[in-house]
């Protein structure tokens, strides 16, 4: 490595050390303004020490002592140097100084440092903060990446360089570091991603990294090694900032708007492809989402062919929502939208009561709710009313109803009611409330409601004329009409009315039956004159109208 590539560093660690560790600068005894040592330390640099030092007065002399790290206090000295020419700074009353260091053996040094200035003040044995890493410098040289500029028809990026040992004893001479392990280091963001090469006899090592992100910083670092145990492994420095092409994309839907009932899954196709110097083809392995800012309706991916089916889910309305081909920060694609509109009608739920009445009308009451809170009702809601012959095809429209809003909240029921004459008295019927595009529609289930048009053929009383106190017998055939045929109807209990000679009101007398034939059973009394008269009541159950009455005068003697 470049000794200027640490300079900066390794002033700030001198600094940081007699700083925060305790230790005070040196300076002769009694002097004011004298010689200051700040730190005295290898950088590094294979070979060489670098003396932080400041004084009043320009520094004329530097000797710089080393000892064994592990060498008692009073030991020999291991060697020394004073050959220090000025590195840095404005002028030599503070800087750096730099001199050669020539030791026998490799390890770590205690350093004391002599100082002199012009004045003639003088620091003796002043001790460095740090001790000199006399050790062997493993650098790595040459680091290149192949493609400098990866894309989608080239991801794999090759990494290689050179690992260079450099001995302090001899360090004009370059080496190459056979067998050295080499990380190389990629960072993405906050992600960190690692690769291992190991050094041929040359030195030369490859790794090959395929990028997650856009752009990239990549540098190698060495490590240790059996052939250079203890050696100072140095990162590659600067790091080399590399950046990917990202290749346009383009996308087709099947549709671009889907109105779906809460509960329910729509279904998007469509075929993605890449930009690419051979032309547009498929594009593989890619996330089509469909999204707006803050919901996600539905994701999948591309298969080998480009091709994709997107299972959309109502459980999230997006009316303004967009789809999307790939995801941010791609390495070697953009991201490509269409867009789209996601509706749901939320659920509703109807029920109704409904009778026939005697006189054919139709009584009809119920209600309605929704159960999400995101549903609104619609300006004026209504509920129709329908039937059916056979409660399965062919439904007709009755009538529609208001659904007045009292409440106006989500499980709180909306209540309507209707009477109305029946198109048809035997019929199923259901009502369904008309949603809009924020409600579904929902429909009752039908329900069978049936009365018969009633009729009596035949109708006599006899005998006729009668003594009084005798039996009268009635005949004739109480019928009901389905469809277009009208048949016998047996126990109709048809009711039979009196009304003397010489009134205007007909009395109640009693129910008479019908046979199976629908023919008339029973009898009275016979009591004075008047006239007969039998209808079906409308006290006969749910199942018939009542019919027109027939009547018949009987002479009481």
């Amino acid at each position: 490595m470049r000794r200027s590539a640490f300079l900066a560093a390794a002033t700030a660690t001198a600094l940081s050390a007699s700083l925060f560790t305790g230790l005070s600068p040196a300076r002769a005894d009694g002097t004011v303004g004298g010689p200051v040592l700040s730190d005295a330390d290898g950088w590094d640099e294979p070979g060489l020490l670098f003396v932080t030092a400041h004084s009043d007065s320009p520094l004329t002399r530097i000797t710089a002592h080393f000892y064994p790290l592990d060498a008692p206090d009073g030991a020999a000295e291991a060697g020394s140097t004073e050959d220090f020419t000025q590195y840095s700074g404005d002028d030599a009353r503070s800087g750096v100084w730099r001199a050669p260091v020539h030791l026998a053996e490799l390890g770590d040094y205690r350093v004391t440092v002599d100082l002199r200035d012009a004045s003639g003040a003088t620091v003796t044995g002043a001790l460095s903060p740090h001790p000199l890493r006399y050790r062997t410098v493993v650098t790595i040289s040459d680091l290149t990446t192949t493609p400098s500029v990866p894309d989608y028809l080239h991801q794999r990026v090759s990494v290689s360089g050179t690992a260079v040992a450099r001995d302090p004893r001899d360090p004009g001479t370059a080496a190459p570091a056979e067998g050295t392990p080499v990380d190389v280091v990629v960072y993405a963001g906050s992600s960190q991603a690692i690769t291992t090469g190991t050094t041929g006899p040359d030195g030369r090592f490859t790794a090959a990294y395929v990028p997650t992100e856009p752009s990239f910083r990549l540098f190698a670092v060495p490590r240790a090694s059996g052939g250079h145990p203890g050696a100072i492994d140095l990162p590659t420095y600067p790091d080399q900032y590399l950046h990917t092409t990202q290749a346009p994309v383009r996308f087709s839907a099947s549709t671009h708007a889907l109105d779906l009932k809460q509960g329910a899954t729509g279904t998007v196709t469509g075929h993605a492809e890449i930009q690419t110097t051979a032309g547009w083809q498929p594009l593989p392995n890619t996330a089509i989402t469909l999204q707006d800012s803050t919901v996600v309706a539905g994701q999948t991916t591309t298969d080998s062919r480009g091709d994709y089916t997107l299972r959309v889910s109502s459980d999230n309305p997006a009316p303004s929502a967009e789809l999307v081909a790939g995801t941010g920060s791609m390495p070697f694609q953009q991201t490509a939208t269409e867009p789209f509109s996601l509706h749901v009608a939320y659920t509703t739920h109807t029920d109704m009561g409904a009778s026939l009445n005697d006189d054919g009308s139709l009584t009809t009451y119920g209600y309605v709710y929704y159960e999400d809170p995101r549903a609104k009702w619609p300006a004026k809601p209504t509920v129709t009313l329908q039937y059916s012959q056979d409660g399965k095809t062919g439904w007709k429209n009755a009538t529609t109803v208001p659904l007045p809003i009292r409440y106006d909240k989500p499980l709180f029921q909306e209540t309507f009611a209707r009477t109305l004459t029946a198109p048809d008295t035997d019929a199923y019927w259901r009502a369904r409330f008309d949603g809009n595009p924020d409600l579904g529609t929902s429909t009752t289930k039908p329900v069978r409601l049936y009365r018969y048009a009633t009729r009596v053929t035949g109708f006599r009383a006899s005998p006729d004329p009668v003594r009084k106190g005798q039996p009268i017998s009635f005949g004739g055939t109480l019928q009901y009409k389905k469809g277009s045929t009208w048949k016998p109807l047996s126990g109709g209990s048809p009711t039979l009315y009196f009304r003397p000679r010489g009134s205007s009101t007909y009395h109640y007398v009693c129910e008479l039956d019908s046979d199976r034939h629908g023919h008339l059973v029973g009898m009275v009394s016979a009591e004075r004159d008047g006239t007969y008269a039998l209808a079906v009541s409308r006290e006969t159950g749910d199942h018939y109208l009542r019919s027109a009455r027939v009547t018949d005068y009987v002479d009481v003697r």
